[in-house]
């Protein structure tokens, strides 16, 4: 029986080196690779999802209701992070603020900002916070005034009617959107493969280049991104039919 697996082995590794446009047996002798690149890339995504969105919450509603001294500066800080490639930003964070003697010389330096998993994770809080600040204040904006109007009447306290009629409203109809914020930070994550850290594209980049292959390990990594794409976005289907649940049509049934 151990004769016949060793056969049937050698003869996939046939196929996959002489007539598989793919060498699949390379790719599997290295899949342990794609999987801590996947750890890795999940790991950073999620936590600057948790961090950005955390950030984004007081922002949208200081942008909101135009607070008179910070619509400005939240302003500046989401027009400059929407408005440059998350690839610069990264590199000003981790290469740029190594130019500075001040910052070699901090408290933070060691621990943090010498770090590209730190640099990283900062970076894409921030551009995850600045994207989300505008489209949650937008959805905060356009909250019916029927909901306020019933919650005032109801003699609720602004930060009471906030807390339970504008932010879970908001929240509701910014999801859509937020399930493509969340597939764009998948996606914006092989900026970690520049900074030296193994994400799935950096796996495989380092694939192709230990064995000179072309495309075997772009491929595989596609083949990654998309399964995280497709579960990402049955979880916000299903998500999306949980709380959008009452805007859908009912049938009546006549007796």
């Amino acid at each position: 029986m151990a004769e016949t697996d060793r056969t049937f082995f050698d003869y996939l590794v046939y196929v996959s080196e002489n007539h598989s446009p793919l060498d699949f047996m390379l790719v599997a002798d290295h899949i342990d690779k794609f999987f801590y690149g996947t750890l890795l890339t999940i790991e950073i995504t999620l936590l600057a999802l948790l961090i950005g969105g955390v950030m984004a919450i007081p922002l949208a509603i200081a942008r909101a209701y135009r607070h008179r001294w910070w619509n400005g500066p939240i302003f500046g800080f989401t027009y400059f992070f929407r408005g440059t490639p998350l690839l610069v930003q990264t590199y000003l964070v981790y290469y740029g603020l190594a130019q500075f003697d001040f910052v070699r010389e901090s408290f933070l330096w060691g621990p943090i900002l010498s770090s590209p998993w730190w640099c990283a994770l900062i970076t894409f809080s921030l551009n995850t916070a600045a994207y989300t600040t505008e489209f949650l204040r937008g959805a905060i904006e356009n909250t019916a005034k029927g909901e306020i109007e019933a919650a005032r009447a109801c003699g609720m306290s602004p930060a009471r009617m906030m807390r339970r009629i504008v932010l879970p409203s908001a929240f509701r109809r910014a999801l859509p959107a937020y399930s493509n914020e969340v597939i764009f930070m998948l996606h914006s994550s092989v900026v970690l493969s520049t900074i030296t850290l193994q994400d799935i594209l950096g796996v495989g980049r380092w694939l192709n280049g230990r064995y000179y292959l072309a495309y075997e390990g772009f491929i595989t990594a596609m083949l990654f991104y998309m399964a995280l794409v497709f579960i990402i976005s049955r979880g916000f289907r299903i998500w999306e039919q949980h709380w959008l649940g009452h805007l859908r049509a009912r049938t009546t049934v006549e007796g």
